[in-house]
């Protein structure tokens, strides 16, 4: 299975766990997603919504990490958080 392929099939099973992640948990999954899709962060940081303020900080702490790293991270990642809360 490719990378991209792999990629694909654990975001969307990580969105079926039983249990709501943490919001760290959360937060980490979507800046790997974002640097992966879009690459470095490219819009201004939210100045009053604190949702996108965590978002925006979560992307921005991945600046600078190739799209592969990003991915194999975030697979990484996603499956730990199935294996923790269960499909």
């Amino acid at each position: 299975m490719s990378n991209l392929t792999e990629f694909k099939k654990v975001a969307d099973d990580v969105k079926k766990v039983k249990t709501q992640p943490t919001n760290e948990e959360l937060l980490t999954l979507y800046g790997l997603y974002k640097q992966v899709l879009v690459g470095d962060v490219n819009t201004e940081r939210p100045t009053v919504d604190p949702t996108g303020k965590a978002k925006w900080d979560a992307w921005q702490s991945r600046k600078g990490m190739s799209k592969d790293d990003a991915m194999a991270t975030y697979i990484t990642e996603a499956n730990g958080i199935i294996s923790k809360y269960g499909m």
